[in-house]
């Protein structure tokens, strides 16, 4: 009896906590049914939502570039492209094989796409190559079932309708790189058909080039795959960009230099700076970097001795030779050491210690004053001036008309040329100055280097009255700003020595014995004035001189001298001032005077007068 009692009392007791084990299970299944449906409802439903919706980015139109007349320089076209989704082909390497066969596609465009496509997912498409022509899409289109997974659709593509013309001055655009991803949180940067500015224009003004991202929302199923697109938004358009640069004057200035090896000018409103010309030769073909330029292609731009891929008239630098010359003058009247009346005698060269400096002419020029030894360009008269000045006092004035420091123009890369000091060439060589080196700095050779940007903005600093014009491209970028927003500061020159300088410069082209008479314009009823300038690149021995041999044109091309022109025109009322280089073209009033003539003529048979269009959001 009582053994049955025991086991009622276990058995109740059992039953009671298997109860209460029950009772406390559903508690905490209730407890957190309710933490899930009230507390976290609101979470997981936005969780769900976005496992249903996928919100995908939209390329923006890249704002155009446009000249100073609103043609276009780089726009955006429709085009066909091809692309390939791995989940739908077995082979991905054989069917991208195949498909080189109709269309080009390079080995190394085959592994790139490989790559792209096994790090993403299997259904996201990648592109293989765009700008397709007609009878490319044909070709895809009739082979179709032997292509499995490849695709044909439209988009856009960066088209430059000038190409070569002015790929200098616009630069390229091509594929992110790892860097660029580091230095710029742009969510479009991520996108594998983004192209961002890489050179030129394109790169300066990007940001505003390349506009923001759309964004549109698509429902996918369990493994992303889309079924149906819910809402879009196409995003902000990249601006437009208004240049300086007039179209025709352009395609004449490259046209102009064409002929020539090597060569770079520049062309400048002389009131405001605006760069109206750029050229530089050899050019490059901008579209070849649109997709990723290919390994054979960089390598024969990277070796070209010539340099294609640097534009000379910002980057190249070059000894300014007599063009320099109106620098020495004006610092001599400024600085007290010569006055209008000064006359030096040249008679040949000129001997500092034990070393003779000589002129270009032989037998001397005898005595000339300041504006006689412009017009014919002597040598001895600037090398006094350049001894009784110093390097330092040449060099103060030399900077302040822009010479051996950049210009700021609104371009990549840009070079500052060299004006030396007597601290410069302690900092750079750990060496003391020499007075002869202050002699061959007061006709542009030794250490100073410019380049031919800076040569044109220094004839317009000259002509324009003394004031400090800067050179920009893009209207309403920030260089405009600075320079047309106020009017250009003083450069605090006596306008008696810069018109004594002018009258030089007046004389060199229009007076019967101007080294650049030759090169007087041929519009009717308007003149220039200019500077021609022959650079040496290498040092001249005295066999060399006496034999005559460093003139010859059999020499090798590397070892001529450079050709040089400075000039602004019309004189009563300068308007264009431009600066030419020949590199390696013998002599300046040969070679480069008539270039830079020529381009002068153009620009006022032009009348580069037509006004520009508004700067996007600038009331017209």
């Amino acid at each position: 009896m009582q053994q049955e009692a025991d086991r009622l009392r276990w058995f109740k007791r059992r039953s009671l906590l298997l109860g209460m084990g029950t009772v406390g299970l559903f508690g905490t299944l209730a407890g957190r049914l309710w933490y899930l449906q009230m507390e976290q409802g609101q979470r997981y439903q936005l969780l769900s939502e976005s496992n249903r919706v996928s919100e995908r980015l939209i390329l923006p139109p890249r704002g155009r570039i446009l000249d100073r007349t609103g043609r276009p320089l780089a726009d955006n076209v429709p085009t066909y492209r091809v692309r390939v989704v791995r989940e739908l082909t077995r082979d991905l390497p054989g069917t991208l094989e195949n498909l080189a066969q109709l269309v080009p596609v390079s080995p190394e465009r085959i592994a790139e796409v490989v790559r792209q496509a096994q790090a993403r997912p299997r259904f996201v498409p990648v592109v293989v190559r765009e700008d397709l022509s007609w009878e490319e899409v044909s070709a895809i289109a009739v082979r179709a079932p032997e292509l499995p997974g490849v695709i044909l659709d439209a988009g856009t593509v960066r088209r430059y309708p000038e190409g070569i013309t002015i790929a200098h001055v616009l630069g390229y655009v091509g594929p992110v790189a790892e860097p660029e991803l580091k230095d710029d949180r742009d969510p479009l940067l991520q996108l594998p058909e983004f192209r961002i500015g890489k050179q030129g224009i394109e790169r300066s003004y990007d940001p505003i080039l390349r506009g923001s991202a759309g964004r549109s929302r698509v429902e996918v199923n369990a493994v992303g795959r889309e079924i149906r697109a819910l809402d879009r938004d196409e995003g902000t358009p990249g601006q437009d960009l208004v240049l300086s640069l007039d179209l025709d004057l352009q395609r004449f200035c490259m046209n102009r230099l064409a002929p020539e090896t090597s060569a770079a000018a520049a062309l400048i409103d002389v009131r405001d700076g605006g760069v109206l010309a750029l050229g530089s030769v050899p050019s490059f073909d901008p579209t070849l970097f649109q997709n990723g330029i290919s390994s054979r292609n960089w390598a024969s731009l990277r070796d070209d001795a010539l340099a294609p891929m640097v534009n000379k008239a910002f980057k190249g630098e070059y000894p300014p030779g007599s063009t320099f010359k109106m620098m020495t003058a004006l610092a001599g009247l400024e600085a007290g050491v010569i006055d209008r009346h000064t006359r030096i005698r040249c008679t040949g060269s000129i001997r500092l210690g034990n070393i003779e400096f000589h002129c270009w002419k032989k037998g001397g020029h005898g005595a000339v004053d300041l504006v006689q030894s412009l017009e014919h360009s002597c040598d001895v008269y600037h090398y006094d001036v350049a001894r009784r000045l110093g390097i330092d006092r040449l060099a103060e004035y030399a900077a302040r008309f822009g010479l051996g420091a950049r210009t700021g123009i609104d371009l990549p890369g840009e070079r500052p040329g060299v004006m030396p000091t007597v601290a410069w060439k302690r900092a750079r060589l750990d060496q003391p100055w020499h007075k002869g080196e202050t002699l061959i700095s007061g006709i542009g050779q030794g250490f100073v280097l410019a380049t031919p940007l800076q040569l044109a903005v220094m004839t317009a600093r000259l002509c324009n009255g003394g004031y400090r014009v800067s050179p920009w491209l893009a209207r309403g970028g920030a260089q405009h700003a600075t320079c047309c927003g106020a009017p250009p500061e003083p450069l605090g020159i006596a306008k008696e020595h810069l018109d004594l300088v002018l009258t030089g410069m007046y004389r060199v082209v229009n007076s019967p014995s101007g080294t650049a008479r030759a090169s007087a314009l041929l519009t009717p009823g308007v003149q220039m004035a200019g500077k021609t300038g022959t650079s040496q690149v290498r040092r001249i021995s005295k066999a060399d001189r006496l034999s005559g041999a460093y003139k010859r044109k059999d020499i090798p091309w590397k070892q001529r001298d450079h050709a040089l022109f400075v000039g602004y025109a019309p004189v009563d009322a300068p308007r264009f001032a431009v600066a030419v280089v020949v590199e390696h073209g013998g002599g300046g009033s040969a070679v480069a005077a008539p270039i830079a003539r020529d381009i002068l003529d153009r620009a006022l048979q032009q009348g580069v007068a037509r006004p520009m269009p508004p700067a996007p959001g600038e009331a017209a």
